[in-house]
């Protein structure tokens, strides 16, 4: 089956206290971005991957060259508009469409391949991948800001609740949304416009497609993925300990 690769670039990081748009902080002397990009490559999943550009959006395609096709987010509206941005690039023929964060630099070509090979098998419009943490302390404190993986009585996903909106008795919860996702190309053309922005933030989320393809009558499909890959750079603690965890693991 012919998947896609979705990779989200657009935001400035205001966290990171950086002028420079936060995919392209140098880490270990390369972009952020770029190391996840090597991961695309290397796992053979799709040889030219789409990038999501919106802050300084030109400095972005310099860097990173002609080798991926690019699509402009001329808003901050959230991950789901962000993802409805690149609908031309991903063009015509695709059976599936993954959909990464470009601030996670760690996860492997493997992870990329075990997210594709699950979503073919499977039954689910959507597959997603979950990490499990014993607590947010330590290193594990940035899963806090992550959503909520919420299940039934059956073990089936319920919800993913953003941090922001999620309940006391919520963000308890120590299974947690890496933004790993694979989607039924078709299927996510169409749903996309029904995402509403009825939430703390008013953006438009792509967690949302889960609620859609539960109402549906879907199941959603779900494996776990290595806590340790899933570190997301959102402070410059976050970047400190990705920098920590790429020294220890210097050919991942």
């Amino acid at each position: 089956m012919k998947t896609r690769i979705v990779v989200m670039a657009a935001g400035k990081g205001t966290r990171m206290n950086s002028e420079k748009a936060k995919v392209l902080i140098p880490l270990k002397g390369k972009p952020v971005i770029s190391c996840l990009l090597e991961s695309i490559e290397k796992s053979g999943v799709d040889p030219r991957p789409v990038v999501i550009v919106g802050y300084q959006a030109e400095e972005v395609k310099k860097v990173l060259g002609d080798r991926y096709e690019y699509a402009l987010q001329e808003e901050q509206l959230g991950t789901g508009h962000a993802v409805s941005c690149a609908q031309d690039a991903v063009g015509k023929g695709v059976n599936n469409v993954i959909v990464l964060n470009g601030d996670v630099p760690l996860v492997k070509p493997e992870t990329i391949k075990k997210l594709k090979e699950s979503h073919d098998s499977s039954n689910s419009p959507i597959t997603i991948m979950t990490i499990e943490v014993e607590d947010y302390d330590g290193w594990r404190e940035s899963f806090y800001g992550f959503g909520r993986i919420v299940r039934d009585s059956s073990g089936k996903i319920d919800a993913i609740i953003e941090k922001k909106d999620a309940s006391e008795k919520q963000l308890e919860i120590k299974e947690v949304n890496p933004a790993l996702y694979c989607f039924n190309n078709d299927w996510l053309w169409e749903n996309l416009s029904r995402i509403k922005n009825e939430n703390a933030v008013h953006e438009y989320y792509v967690t949302d497609l889960v609620h859609i393809a539960i109402e549906e009558g879907y199941a959603i499909n779900s494996l776990p993925a290595d806590p340790l890959e899933c570190v997301g750079i959102n402070t410059p603690e976050d970047f400190k300990l990705a920098e920590r965890l790429i020294s220890d693991n210097p050919n991942s």
